[in-house]
């Protein structure tokens, strides 16, 4: 017999539901909670809260109001359960739950059909699309009013159900079941609503369209056609959402079939400006505003948007104005550089993992999570932008941050505008700065602040792109603009910083002595001194520019060092939490550019006890500690030997990290109801560690040895960890130890090469992590050829699992090159201990490994590399005889050989000059000026 409700716990669950709710009884709240949490033993508490849900008439002692709260308090709640149980959920509550859910979708109220989607949506993705197979047939049914008794609102509230099964079951619907996909039958029906009575019903269809066309599935790829005749027919639909859909949809068209739109762009530009110039309709504005962004960076496209730059530039100038509503909430901000920062202005910040490059340098790779699918491709293009205007961290995809109060946090028509002259900028050129000019004489010292700051927005968005148009204006442009820093309203001092930013390439490349003193300097100091303005926003808007100038003047920046320097402190001791942030890339950026410079002992003075004071005020577990450590990595390189007097207590303080993550991880492994730590502590400590022992060389030995637990015991958990981010940065480590303190790396090279053979395994890689994981796999390449030129012969025990590892990576296409060239040099380093057991698989790899090492530059790695070779080829030199010419070939471009590799050269080339019967005739096979060098450097 089916499950039946009693009234008795139903008057009682919806009461404790209540009060539960309650925030003026705290009394009753607290009581309330603890009863659901003894309800939530019971086996039918699932099924008295969907009963609650779906049904409206309320107990007896409670209003219709109250019970309204009540009901989704019970929707959410069984949701959670619902999450929480997983596939544990009893057979018998599934089958109720199924057949009173529709009854949620039926209700008047928008919120009860909401909850009731988002219930069907848990059940189907805990499921799987199958376990319920005829709930889409249910719900197609009601969006068509089969049976002619639908009301519109639940035709709505079951587009809405479908709209989120196909945001979280997306991949499942597309794949195939017993020869049936259902996204085949989907795609069709969901066109077809796009011309349904109900506004929200196109709108969504049209929604759940734009999910699946970036992933250029053939489901709807077949319909190609079908969704242009009804985006064109949808054009000038009434409701504002609908249109926003078509903006998205051919947004996504151009990435996808460009040929479908590229013959319809003269209508399609004038429906976007048509759209954008909707002002009321900000977000609407937005969608259409993308399409530029889009379209310009299509290396077909683009070109097409010429003809209409007369009508798009205008619109997009008067897009990047602020809004009345946000020079209301932020014109006019006085000083604030005294007030603390709270929590939530405070930016996520994530580590930045090091990958290895060949040539013995370390590239920083982003954390993948700030590479999320949310961002738009307007975002994305922003990347290239300062953060003194653009946030490069927005995710909109992440609800907290994109809450943000204020609306310069957040992506929005303005930025987009912005993104979009930038890019036109780039193709354009000339034609662009020809547009925008009469509007930057007319409105840059405009008396209104919002026009005037536009117009700078402006000035800076086409640096890149129009910088040759530019130059002539910029010496009257840059004394303008250094006024402009100190403009009574904030938010045009904020702007200034980041155009100046964006012109301090020019700026600081000017040649005549007298040019850069008018220009360069009174640029420089005025952002220098912008980063200790009163208003905070100014002050990141000066760091970020100053960074980015830093970017671009390197080692020019050297004659001005120790200002610089000491605004910087000054900073650091002024600055709240948010604004340390950018600082401390000032600083690492710097560092990075002036290098030994800031080793000279005035700077060191003035540098590190601020640096230090900061770094003991900062707790352990604070985000701050990311770009803290990552900061003094590159101090800490640029020092060299004069870190040694910071280097102990900060190379302790990093094991204590490392040490309590892993322990904290450990606990977290046997009680999922703990909280799982941060592994970027672990990656920024594992990263400051190898800076550490890079710059103090072998001297670093002491402090491997003296920690507690021990440092390689610490380093091979590390290694074995699951997370990418961490074992990149660990294998980094490795490869620093393997130089610099080889001896105390040695009693633990059989654990250590155990874990590294394991990780050249490129087989184990998912195609869900394949980037990080490849970045994994280039620095285990890089320390294992570290270790193979220390260890020599000892190598023995491990050469034939690595040659058959290494071999599978430079033989495999599509890897990225440098971890093909870094397994070819750990391959070629392997040959100089092991070269008699490399000789008999020399004709298996000879030809990829030169192939692999042929862009590598001269540096120390490749002449060991080749050294290795050389001697492997000696032990079985016929083996040779299919890949001899551009063996040949690659001596003969070897220019700058060590004494002990062109002796190597020399002796194999006598070798097979002895060994080939005609070699006359053989070196006619080699290109002329090939042969040259070969006779020139080692006459033959």
């Amino acid at each position: 017999m089916a499950w039946q409700p009693e009234e008795a716990p139903i008057r009682e669950l919806a009461g404790y539901l209540k009060d539960s709710l309650n925030r003026y009884n705290q009394v009753a709240q607290r009581h309330a909670s603890e009863m659901l949490q003894q309800a939530s033993l019971s086996p039918n508490i699932n099924n008295y809260l969907c009963y609650i849900l779906v049904h409206p008439n309320p107990p007896p002692d409670m209003a219709v109001a109250e019970y309204h709260v009540v009901r989704c308090s019970a929707g959410v709640l069984l949701k959670n359960n619902i999450l929480a149980s997983g596939r544990t959920l009893e057979p018998a509550f599934i089958e109720y739950i199924k057949s009173e859910l529709l009854l949620g979708l039926r209700d008047p109220h928008h919120q009860i059909r909401n909850y009731t989607g988002n219930v069907i949506t848990e059940l189907l993705r805990i499921g799987g699309v199958m376990s319920w197979t005829d709930m889409l047939t249910q719900l197609i049914s009601l969006v068509e009013n089969t049976d002619g008794n639908t009301t519109p609102e639940t035709q709505e509230g079951a587009m809405g159900a479908l709209l989120k099964v196909c945001q979280d079951s997306k991949d499942e619907l597309d794949e195939e079941y017993d020869g049936h996909r259902p996204l085949n039958i989907l795609i069709p029906k969901f066109l077809l609503f796009t011309q349904h009575p109900v506004p929200k019903v196109r709108m969504q269809a049209l929604e759940i369209i734009n999910i699946y066309l970036p992933m250029k599935t053939q489901s709807i790829l077949v319909h190609i056609d079908t969704l242009i005749d009804s985006l064109f027919r949808l054009g000038n639909d009434a409701d504002t959402g609908v249109r926003r859909e078509v903006c998205r949809a051919l947004v996504h068209l151009v990435d996808i079939r460009a040929d479908k739109i590229a013959p319809h762009m003269e209508g399609i530009v004038d429906y976007m400006l048509t759209q954008q110039k909707n002002t009321e309709e900000q977000d609407l504005a937005l969608d259409a505003a993308e399409f530029w962004l889009t379209v310009g960076e299509h290396e077909h496209l683009r070109i097409g948007l010429g003809p209409y730059l007369s009508e798009i530039v205008p619109i997009l100038l008067a897009s990047m104005v602020y809004s009345e509503e946000d020079r209301a909430r932020l014109g006019g901000g006085g000083d604030d550089a005294d007030v603390e920062d709270r929590a939530e202005d405070i930016r996520p910040n994530f580590a930045k993992s090091k990958q290895r490059l060949p040539n013995g340098e370390s590239v920083e790779v982003f954390d993948h999570r700030k590479k999320s699918n949310g961002k738009t491709p307007g975002e994305e293009a922003l990347d290239d932008l300062s953060d003194g205007e653009i946030d490069e961290d927005y995710d909109s995809e992440d609800d907290a941050y994109a809450g943000m109060d204020d609306p310069e946090d957040r992506w929005n028509l303005r930025k987009c505008s912005a993104a979009a002259l930038d890019v036109l900028a780039t193709v354009f050129h000339q034609s662009v700065f020809e547009t925008i000019l009469p509007y930057l004489k007319e409105n840059i010292r405009h008396p209104e602040w919002p026009y005037r700051e536009a117009a700078v927005l402006a000035l800076g968005a086409v640096a890149d792109g129009c910088l040759d148009g530019v130059v002539p204006h910029l010496p009257d442009l840059i004394p303008y603009l250094i006024s402009l820093l100190d403009d009574p309203e904030p938010l045009v001092r904020q702007i200034t910083c980041w155009t100046l930013g964006r012109y301090s390439r020019w700026a600081s490349h000017l040649e005549n002595p007298a040019d850069k003193q008018k220009y360069f300097e009174p640029m420089m100091g005025g952002i220098l001194n912008k980063m200790l303005d009163g208003n905070k926003r100014v002050q990141e808007a000066g760091a970020s520019a100053f960074a980015n100038l830093e970017e671009q003047s390197k080692d020019l920046l050297k004659p001005y060092i120790e200002p610089i320097v000491r605004q910087f402190v000054v900073a650091m001791g002024r600055y709240k939490d948010r604004n340390m942030f950018i600082l401390y890339d000032c600083i690492q950026t710097l560092a990075e550019h002036v290098g030994s410079i800031l080793a000279e002992k005035p700077l060191v003075d003035i540098l590190m006890p601020a640096l230090i004071n900061r770094w003991k005020l900062v707790k352990d577990d604070s985000r701050e500690l990311f770009p803290l450590l990552e900061c003094l990595s590159y101090v800490a390189t640029a020092l060299g030997r004069e870190f040694a007097p910071f280097a102990g207590p900060i190379f302790l303080r990093c094991i204590n990290i490392i040490h309590q993550n892993l322990e904290l991880q450990m606990a977290y492994n046997n009680d999922r109801a703990l909280d799982q730590p941060d592994k970027d502590f672990l990656v920024t400590s594992l990263d400051l560690l190898s800076a550490v022992i890079q710059a103090l060389d072998s001297t670093s030995a002491e402090l491997v040895s003296g920690t507690t637990p021990p440092f390689f015991q610490l380093l091979t958990v590390c290694m074995a960890d699951p997370s990418n981010d961490v074992k990149q940065s660990s294998y980094a480590l490795l490869g620093d130890c393997a130089i610099y303190v080889f001896e105390q790396l040695h009693p633990f090279l059989p654990n250590v090469m155990d874990l590294l053979i394991q990780q050249l395994e490129i087989q184990s890689l998912s195609e869900a992590d394949s980037d990080t994981g490849y970045s994994v796999v280039n620095n285990a390449c890089w320390s294992c050829g570290e270790i193979a030129l220390k260890q020599g012969s000892g190598m023995a025990p491990y050469v034939e699992k690595l040659y058959n590892r290494l071999v599978k990576i430079i033989q495999t296409p599509e890897i990225p090159s440098s971890v093909t060239e870094n397994a070819a040099v750990a391959l070629g380093r392997l040959g100089i201990g092991s070269c008699d057991e490399l000789a008999p698989h020399l004709e298996s790899f000879a030809y990829p490994f030169l192939d692999a090492l042929q862009k590598v530059a001269e540096t120390d790695e490749k002449d060991t590399a080749l050294k290795g070779f050389c001697m492997v080829v000696g032990r079985n030199p016929e083996a040779m005889e299919s890949c001899l010419v551009p063996f040949f070939r690659a001596i003969a471009r070897y220019k700058h050989a060590s004494p002990e590799l062109s002796a190597l050269f020399r002796q194999t080339l006598i070798g097979y000059k002895s060994f080939i019967t005609d070699f006359d005739l053989f070196m006619s096979a080699i290109p002329a000026p090939d042969r040259e060098a070969l006779k020139s450097r080692y006459a033959i």
